[in-house]
């Protein structure tokens, strides 16, 4: 009885959603799609404003392809995806796939895209150094979520990155939360039960990536149920996306 209840997960808390603006920032095409599309799907369901910032364009995903054939079909199927679950607004910083570095000018270009869409809440992909487990977090999302995370405080400082402060750009310190989908620390989660079908299609319209990667069999909404199945079940719900959240301590 004592270890049943040792290795029962702990229930996820609800995230908030009485915010209007989101910011979605990830390292490639594809990223959202395998955790957090259906949630993206409800929330402009509910009328909200969700923005993708992809940090790459995926071009060195495919390895039959070069980088200049793979980077502008797999821009193409990120936007199908993102149009998918009701995002209209998808940017491509067009740093260098597979080799994406932490440090000051990852956050700059993070800080601008932050400042200018001036959001209420920044997701991102996990930023630890596994999913959990034994299994290895990629290189440039680790990159790329530690670097959201200091961006967002930057994005608030009009001394840190003040080039860009130009043009009537100015510092945005209204993110609330950053939202880590992925995390093997999420601590909250949010009902996809209605919006489920959207984040399977969603990944699906990634059909040249997968069809890549050589997954032969691969289901994407088995894939995507086996996660948000037992996540719902900890929310209270049929199916679920968990997300770690860090507070900024920053407020509008």
């Amino acid at each position: 009885m004592t270890q049943d209840r040792a290795e029962t997960p702990s229930p996820l808390a609800p995230l908030t959603e009485d915010w209007d603006r989101a910011l979605c920032v990830v390292a490639h095409p594809d990223d959202l799609e395998f955790g957090a599309a259906a949630a993206v799907a409800r929330w402009t369901g509910q009328g909200k404003q969700v923005v993708y910032c992809m940090v790459t364009s995926g071009e060195a995903g495919i390895d039959a392809l070069p980088p200049e054939e793979c980077g502008p079909l797999r821009e193409a199927e990120q936007v199908e995806a993102a149009r998918l679950v009701g995002v209209r607004e998808v940017e491509f910083l067009r740093m260098p796939d597979g080799v994406l570095e932490y440090g000051v000018d990852l956050r700059r270009r993070i800080a601008h895209v932050v400042r200018r869409h001036r959001p209420d809440v920044v997701v991102t992909a996990n930023h630890r150094e596994t999913w959990g487990g034994r299994t290895r977090n990629q290189a440039d999302h680790v990159a790329v979520g530690r670097a959201v995370l200091d961006a967002v405080g930057d994005a608030g400082n009009r001394w840190v990155h003040r080039e860009q402060l130009v043009d009537g750009l100015a510092p945005w310190g209204g993110v609330r939360e950053v939202w880590l989908f992925g995390s093997p620390e999420a601590t909250h989660a949010v009902d996809t039960t209605g919006t489920l079908d959207a984040g399977v299609a969603s990944l699906e319209a990634h059909r040249a990536y997968l069809d890549g990667l050589g997954w032969e069999g691969f289901d994407a909404g088995e894939f995507l149920e086996g996660i948000s199945r037992p996540t719902g079940q900890r929310l209270g719900v049929a199916h679920a996306a968990a997300f770690e959240v860090v507070p900024t301590g920053w407020g509008e």
